[in-house]
């Protein structure tokens, strides 16, 4: 039983290491790097405790050297998905009821041992399957993992101790019960912190959970896997399956007990997903929590007074960073003529010094796409663009699979707002710039806001801080994070809580508090100390 009323360690964020040259980091990384390239890894699916080997395997292979083997995973059956959900309900019983300073505890130790021990080994996992460059590994994959750890804990003590007022000769109080039933976790490949808190953020809140983690970062999931075991997460409180999607997300689904979704993914998928969850409501002991972070079509809008080199860099950065595959990169601009040649000279020479190669070389700033499909839906893109008259190629444009799935940063101009990359998601190192007139500028913002489905993230650069004004009045709706002289990428948790609104999700805020009392139901409990004998009120005489 408690003998205290807690308080956890104050959370910070994760210092990002440099990886300069020479930095035991660098070379810890990379020597981690060498060894895991060099073994092969075989990925059981992770139901209760234990490693089910089905046989029916699939290979890894890392999207840069798409013909090297680094393991392979084990798909499950439909009888592997019911069993999850038996185990996890079964091991419910205790988790649910377990004190939450001992949850908070398991959670802690995990970031610690992803801010040291394991932090190398997540980084090169992250490197190999998912073709980061080692900054980019690192922001992700330690950096902001371990925020999410550790501000989970602090936002759920402050869930925990908010408590209603209490009248005289009466106690009120607040409890925030675990679902009831289980919480499926759809994870992606592109952050592999992303992959690690969808799972886990229900899991601190007393739930359990199935997780199914994208086939391209099964890799490094596996390693999550292995630091939750480490940190003492008990058997059965999530349990990892692999396999067909349609297959695992109808047996879930149709589960009676199926009590939420932590999705981060496609916003079609999404959609099908939340119709299948329409269709089986009746069925539900509950109403089931329906959580999902999705597309986006992300802008970047200057101002004539922005500065160009300012602009330049929040386009090369923010459209290219592991190879435009983040849910907030930087996808379509929009530039006013008397500063585009200048802004056009500066991104041309970055695009131009952009190196591209395994995520091994340092040297490199951008590697492969993820995978071959994604790598055939953007060469063609860029074909349709080399033959249509309304584009124009001014940076890359070439691609090349036969070793990896390397697309060149690509920069498209078109005179037509409405032109498809600039309505389209990509989810890849293809930019697509619109050049309007200065006087337009009321005009574009209306343009911007009216183009896409999505609304997730966004930036405009300005130094007339009216413009800035009226820009973030417009275009109120156009991004759940909205940026004033930045790239519309790089949001830290606990700082600048993540997700958008529209074709690009429920707006639940993964990294703050928001996202935390998705995965709890309130309870009030009020207690009287003298209680009434009598019905009759004074007022009765």
């Amino acid at each position: 039983m408690p003998k205290g009323i807690y308080n956890v360690p104050k959370a910070f964020n994760e210092t990002v290491k440099s990886y300069a040259p020479g930095s035991p980091e660098r070379e810890e990384v990379l020597a981690t790097f060498n060894k895991m390239y060099n073994e092969t890894v075989d990925v059981p699916l992770y139901i209760g405790g234990e490693e089910i080997r089905t046989g029916k395997t699939k290979s890894i292979n890392p999207p840069f050297d798409h013909k090297h083997t680094v393991g392979q995973y084990h798909e499950a059956n439909k009888e592997h998905i019911e069993k999850a959900i038996s185990t996890a309900l079964e091991a419910k019983k205790k988790w649910a009821n377990l004190a939450w300073e001992h949850r908070a505890s398991i959670f802690l130790k995990a970031a610690e041992l992803l801010a040291g021990p394991y932090r190398a080994k997540i980084n090169a996992a992250t490197m190999i399957a998912q073709a980061k460059t080692v900054h980019q590994a690192e922001i992700d994959a330690a950096c902001e993992f371990i925020d999410f750890l550790r501000y989970n804990v602090q936002f759920m003590t402050q869930i925990y101790a908010e408590q209603p007022t209490s009248s005289e000769g009466v106690w009120n109080r607040l409890e925030h019960r675990p679902l009831e039933g289980f919480v499926y976790a759809i994870t992606p490949f592109n952050f592999t912190a992303i992959a690690g808190n969808l799972p886990a953020a229900p899991a601190l809140m007393g739930n359990v959970v199935v997780w199914k983690p994208s086939a391209t970062q099964i890799y490094s999931a596996n390693v999550i896997v292995e630091v939750f075991k480490q940190a003492g997460l008990p058997d059965g409180v999530i349990n990892v399956v692999y396999g067909d999607s349609a297959m695992i997300s109808e047996t879930l689904l149709g589960s009676r007990d199926f009590a939420g979704i932590h999705f981060t993914g496609s916003t079609r998928v999404f959609n099908d997903i939340w119709g299948k969850i329409g269709q089986n409501i009746s069925n539900y002991k509950t109403y089931p929590r329906i959580v999902g972070e999705t597309g986006g079509k992300d802008f970047v809008v200057a101002h004539s007074s922005a500065i160009p080199a300012q602009v330049a860099t929040a386009l090369s950065r923010g459209a290219f960073e592991y190879q435009g595959q983040k849910c907030s990169a930087a996808s379509r601009a929009y530039v006013p003529q008397s500063i585009w040649p200048e802004v056009k000279k500066l991104l041309v020479a970055d695009l131009a010094s952009m190196k591209m190669g395994s995520p091994e070389d340092t040297n490199n700033f951008v590697s492969s796409v993820i995978s071959e499909g994604s790598f055939d839906k953007l060469a063609g893109f860029i074909d349709q663009a080399k033959k249509d008259a309304d584009a124009e190629i001014i940076a890359g444009g070439n691609y090349d699979k036969s070793v990896g799935y390397f697309i060149e940063p690509t920069v498209i101009v078109t005179t037509n707002p409405k032109y498809s990359t600039m309505e389209t998601e990509l989810f890849g190192p293809v930019l697509t710039i619109y050049v309007y007139e200065d006087a337009k500028w009321e005009e574009t913002l209306v343009l911007v806001d009216s183009t896409s489905e999505y609304a997730l993230t966004g930036a405009v650069l300005s130094q007339d801080r009216y413009a800035i004004e009226y820009a973030m009045k417009v275009l109120e709706n156009a991004a759940g994070n909205f940026y004033i002289n930045d790239k519309p990428t790089g949001a830290v948790v606990g700082q600048q809580p993540f997700g958008g609104a529209r074709g690009s999700g429920t707006n639940d805020k993964a990294g703050s508090v928001l996202n935390l009392l998705r995965w709890v139901s309130p309870r009030t409990i009020k207690e009287t100390f003298v209680t009434p004998e009598n019905y009759r009120y004074p007022f009765l005489g």
